[in-house]
Parts: C-alpha cells; structure tokens; sequence
C-alpha cells in the first residue's frame, strides 16, 4: 500500500516536472517569435539567466492557473456564457502578467494584448502535455470515468446505490492458451489473473473442435452452433466461393446460417452488447462486429465505438502516444530477434509493425471503453474479445519476451475494467475465457523448403514455384510423386484401365494454421479417394508419407470416409480411436474429426500437420510461427475463468467440449444472474440478396430495440 503511493507520488510529481519544462520552452519560443514579449533586462541576458527568467515565469504561470483559476471560474458562474467565454481570454492574460511581475527584477514585460496571445498557448500546450502523460496512467483514466459515471447518476437522480440483478461481461482474451494463462499467473505477468484464481474465479480448460480458430469458436459461442465451419477459410463448390470467416460478407453468411439452425439470435439478444467480435451474438448494442461491417443506415453501430472513443481528445492523445510506441516496440524486437538469429522466424516488416500496433492498442483501447461504457450504463450481457495477444504470438512466438510484455498490458485491462465495475450501477460478474490457444513452431516451408501448395502440385504432376524445383525436399517430393505414378499406371494397365488419368482442373489449397484444406472446383460435390486416384495417382500417398503431414481425411467409396496416415496407415472414421494415425493430437481428437466430416462442406481432402507431443510442436501452412486451426498442442486447449459464485461449468469429472457446450454454459450463467431469455420459434430466413438492411436476419423476433 506504502509503495503504491510513493509510486503515485512519483507519477505525479514526473508530470509537474515535464509540464514544467515544456511550458518552459514554449516560454522561450513565443518570446523569440514575438517582439512585445520578453525575458530579458533591456542590457540582454545570458543564455542560462534567460532559461531560468523563463522557468520562473512558466512555474508562476502554472501555479497561479493551478490555484487561482478555479476559484475565479466559481466566482463567475452567474456570468453568461458568452461572457464569461470572452473572459477566459483576458483573465488568463492578466494571471501571465502578474506571472511575469512576479519574475524577479522584472525582467519579465509583455503587451496586454501579447499577453492574451501568450496565455493563450502556454494554457494549450500545458494542458496538451498534461494530458498525453496523464492519459497512460490507468488510475487517472480509472477515476476520470468514475467522474463521469457520478455525474451520470446525478443527472438521472440515482442515488448511486446497485439494485437488480447482476450483469455479466465475458471478455475473451483471443488465442490466450489455458497453459499460456495459467504460466503468466504464476509468473507474475499477469497479476490481476493471477489474484482471481483460486479466489474468486475457477479455472477450467475446455477442448475446441478440429477447427481451433476464432471463426468457429466465437460463432458456436455466441450462436450455440459452428455446424459446417471446417476451418478458417475453405471453398464451397455449391456456390463456388471461399469462406474466410474475417471477412464481413463471411461472417455475416456465417452468423445467418447459424441462427437459422438454431432458431435463435444468440447469446446477447436480451439488453446485450458486442464489442470487437466476428459475430453479433444477437446484440443490439455494437461497436467493430465484423458481421456487421457491411451495414448501411442509422442502425449502423458496427463501426460506431471508433467514433465514440476518439470524439474524446484524452483518448485520441493516450491512445496516438501508445500506438507510436507499440510500432517501435515491435521494430526494436523484430531487430533485436534478427540480429540474435532465433529460430524460428518469420518476416515482421512491411505493413505488420502498424497492424500489430493497431490490434494492441487501437482494437483494445476502443473495446475496453466501450465495455467500460456498458457497464456504466449497466447492460445486462457484455461480450468483447481483445485480440492483442493472438496477432502478436503468430509472429513471435506463443511463450516469447513480447508476448509476456501484451499479456501484461491485457491485465492492466483486466484490472481497470474491475475497477469500473466498482462504480457501475449493478454489480457485475466478470468471466475471462479463450476461444483458442496456439501452437509454436516452424512454418512448413520453412521446415521443407516448399509450401503445402507446391507440395500438392507436385503430387498432381503439375508445375511447381521456382523455390520449390531448387529445393531439395521439392525434388524429393517430384521423385516420389513421380514414382507413385508410375506404379499407378503399371496397376492401372494391369487392370486393362486407361494409361492416362483422366485431366482435371487445378486443386484449390486453402490454410488455416496447421490445417489445410484442398479442393477440386471442377467437381460436383466431395470427391471420393478413387476419383482422387484415378485422376492424380501420387497424390495420396505423397501427402500422408510427408515427414510434414500427420494424417489425411479423405472419403471413401468402399468404407466411407477414412484417415491416411504414414506408411500406409488407413483407418475407416467410423471405426476410429484416439490411437492409431491420431494417437499424437491426444484425447478427442477421433470425435472432432468424425463431426467435422459430417459437414456438408468438408473438403475434398483435408490435412493436419504433425505434431510433436514431446515439443507440442506444429507446423503452419502459412506464414507463422505459433499457429491454431488444426489439432495438436496447446491451440485445442483454451480455457475459461469463471466467479465461484456460478455454478461449475461441468460436474465434476466431466469435461468441456466443443464451442457449442461453451454456449450453454454461458446461457445457464444468465439464466442464474435471473437474465430473461426471449423464446423465439423458427425464423424465416432468406438467401443474401434478401437480408435484412443489417446484412443478416435480426437477433430475434421479440427482441425490443434499445438503440435509444
């Protein structure tokens, strides 16, 4: 306690100090730049008796502001308005006069109408330097919003006592891993979480489905359904588009398929809101909802919690300072990681030291303010997801140095919203939770000197990039290809069949971390592993025996659908078990493949890569060197952190799987926090070109609109 407030003295007195020294040389410049202000005796003065003339003018200024100016304000509040705008100006003139006289040997002179000017600016930029240091002080922010909130309460005649029901705000800390949490707890880097575990939250680790990625996640979440999201981003021959679920035409698609399966507009749709989502969740209160990006209109709020944010100047000033920061925190780092050769590594320059800037304090300074907004105005369900963590950890690592230093700046988050709860007029139960970790290691062409695509291609018999011809594992993989196809046709010819394969169009791959999903366009529905192998005989085998690869989904015309792993591993989906091809990517790994072969969208061949348990390392398909979209390692095991005054998320024993489940939990939750749910029946759900001016159904039949 003794320490935290030499700590805010400390603070505090830092500020006087620098306001001071900047007043001090915006003393000197306007008496430079203006010929009825001086500093100096009519003998002139040296350079250091000037710089001290105007410390002392500057520190006069400031204190007479400081103590006189508040108590002439009270004295003039009878006076118009207009008046009393037209006398700030000559007040705060006359206060820089009396600054300047008393200035010892009067030294100090300046014109009454140059003094109005100089007052004028010395008043600007000292309350400009104020608040840009002011403004990174969480406490100051803290009590600033609580000032707020109090007039708020005043104005509505409150008498700042809580009543009603407990709201809920789930905050979702994006591809913050449960044993990536659990460490920075123990480590200290995050001793907000830290305090609650085991005090008065539970920590409780739960399983996501084979398509470990926000997309899926966050839309069975806040929808109660992922039904037929294979991966982050996948092709649908049906309608002969990609799907990539942070894309607002996707996600609103996304979220529309979801309510009509389900009957119902989400998680949020009594007196919710959401912030910095892909999905809605059926709020009616949005700011940065990705679903929502496309909307038109006055019930646009999708892009409103920028505008609410920044019409603030200390929020425009702290959140600048702290963006100019992370860019060169993150070029200082991408530097230092160069120059020591750490492996592995990926580029971190062009555009990303900008879009990880924005992600880290942009993304998380307007989100944090508006929850913090909803709880001042005591919304029932608030659901927000801080994103800083994911998009930092794909460059540098799940467990690196930068990471730890995000996650610290997430609890300070963490903590300043628990203290506004303080202030909030319903007391609020604050539940953290992930919807995906992430797993580290070296990207797939980093490992084997060619991308996944170049790999399928090879094994199509099909041209292949430049790097790949030069690369020794691409010439490995033509050989084989080249090899396998050979045998085919020798079968084939055998068999009396045609020498040639039949041709075909060229294979579609799409990653998504350390999952891969690859199509063929020019066919009609899923093709089976025959049709693969009569048109690309060394595809198959060339994939599943890659040191890369794990395991293959495929279907099958003679067993349904099977998994390919190594050395002509093949196992029947309706006969598998954790062990076999998948016995590396651990518990549940068998269920989350056979649902996500049910899907009416699973590819025509899916791939996982491998996964070293003793390491729990992957290897993505793309550009990163801690990945999630697959299974194994850390990415499949999230985790939520719930107050011990709800009930436990599973009984005893049990176990928390899927995103689906996660959805009923969190609805039990509102149900105990005596949250009316809206009952709604099957809606009437139209195709694309007749949604609704929101670009997808509304969040429930019954739902009141509480825009105003």
């Amino acid at each position: 306690m003794v320490q935290g407030r030499w700590r805010t003295a400390g603070s505090a007195l830092l500020r006087v100090i620098v306001v001071w020294a900047v007043s001090t040389l915006t003393l000197l410049a306007l008496a430079g730049l203006l010929p009825d202000f001086q500093l100096q005796s009519d003998d002139g003065d040296s350079m250091t008796r000037t710089a001290v003339t105007a410390a002392l003018g500057a520190g006069a200024f400031g204190l007479l502001s400081a103590l006189v100016w508040p108590i002439l304000v009270r004295a003039l509040l009878l006076v118009p308005a207009l008046v009393l705008g037209l006398l700030v100006f000559f007040l705060n003139g006359s206060l820089l006069l009396i600054a300047l006289w008393l200035i010892p040997d009067g030294r100090g002179a300046a014109d009454p109408e140059t003094a109005v000017v100089v007052a004028a600016v010395m008043s600007a930029v000292a309350s400009t330097t104020s608040t840009a240091l002011a403004v990174r002080d969480d406490n100051a922010y803290r009590r600033r919003l609580s000032r707020l909130a109090d007039r708020r309460r005043r104005r509505s005649g409150e008498d700042g006592s809580r009543t009603g029901t407990p709201g809920t705000v789930f905050l979702q800390l994006d591809g913050v891993g449960h044993q990536v949490l659990r460490r920075a707890a123990d480590d200290g880097v995050m001793p907000t979480v830290a305090d609650w575990i085991g005090n008065t939250h539970r920590l409780t680790p739960w399983r996501t489905d084979w398509s470990s990625q926000t997309g899926a996640s966050q839309l069975g979440i806040l929808h109660g359904s992922n039904h037929d999201v294979p991966a982050f981003r996948w092709y649908e021959k049906d309608s002969g588009r990609v799907m990539v679920s942070n894309r607002p035409a996707s996600a609103g698609e996304l979220q529309r398929r979801a309510i009509e399966r389900t009957g119902d507009g989400g998680l949020l749709t009594v007196d919710g809101a959401s912030r910095g989502n892909l999905f809605s969740g059926g709020a009616d209160q949005l700011a940065l909802v990705l679903s929502m990006a496309a909307r038109r209109g006055r019930a646009n709020r999708s892009r409103a919690g920028y505008f609410a944010y920044f019409c603030d100047p200390a929020n425009a000033v702290r959140t600048a300072l702290s963006f100019i920061a992370e860019v060169a925190r993150e070029i200082v780092q991408s530097t230092r990681a160069r120059l020591r050769g750490d492996r592995p590594r990926i580029k971190r320059g062009g555009l990303y030291p900008l879009i990880r800037a924005f992600a880290t304090v942009v993304e998380r300074d307007v989100v944090v303010a508006a929850v913090i907004g909803d709880m001042l105005v005591g919304r029932t369900a608030v659901y927000a997801d801080l994103v800083a963590y994911d998009e930092v950890a794909h460059h540098s690592g799940p467990h690196s140095r930068d990471v730890s230093l995000v996650l610290e700046r997430l609890d300070r988050s963490l903590a300043l919203i628990a203290k506004v709860a303080e202030h909030a007029p319903r007391s609020y139960r604050i539940v953290l939770l992930s919807d995906h970790g992430q797993s580290p290691g070296e990207t797939f062409e980093g490992a084997y000197g060619l991308s996944l695509k170049d790999l399928v291609r090879a094994g199509c018999g099909l041209p292949v990039s430049r790097r790949a011809e030069r690369s020794k594992r691409g010439a490995e993989a033509r050989d084989a290809a080249g090899d396998a196809l050979r045998s085919a046709l020798h079968r084939r010819v055998a068999e009396g069949a045609e020498q040639q394969p039949p041709a075909g169009s060229d294979p579609i791959v799409l990653a998504s971390g350390n999952l891969a999903l690859i199509s063929f366009p020019d066919s009609e529905g899923r093709l089976s592993r025959e049709q693969i192998e009569r048109r690309h005989p060394a595809l198959l085998s060339t994939l599943a025996n890659h040191p890369g690869i794990g395991f293959l989904l495929v279907r099958s015309e003679e067993h349904g659908s099977v998994v390919l792993g190594r050395d002509g591993a093949e196992v029947p989906v309706k006969e598998l078990t954790d062990y076999g091809p998948l016995a590396v990517f651990g518990k549940g790994a068998a269920d989350a493949v056979r649902r996500t072969d049910s899907f009416p969208h699973v590819a025509d061949i899916m791939v996982n890569s491998m996964h070293d348990p003793a390491t729990g390392a992957v290897h993505a398909f793309e550009e990163q060197i801690s990945s999630h979209g697959g299974l194994g390692g850390e990415q499949s095991r999230p985790f939520l952190l719930s107050p011990l005054e709800l009930s436990a998320p599973v009984a005893a024993g049990g176990e928390l799987v899927g995103a689906e489940h996660v959805h009923r939990v969190l609805r039990r939750w509102l149900l105990e926090c005596e949250v009316p749910q809206v009952p709604v029946g099957p809606l009437e759900v139209s195709r694309p070109h007749g949604e609704t001016e929101a670009g997808v159904p509304a969040a429930g039949p019954a739902v009141p609109d509480k825009s105003g």
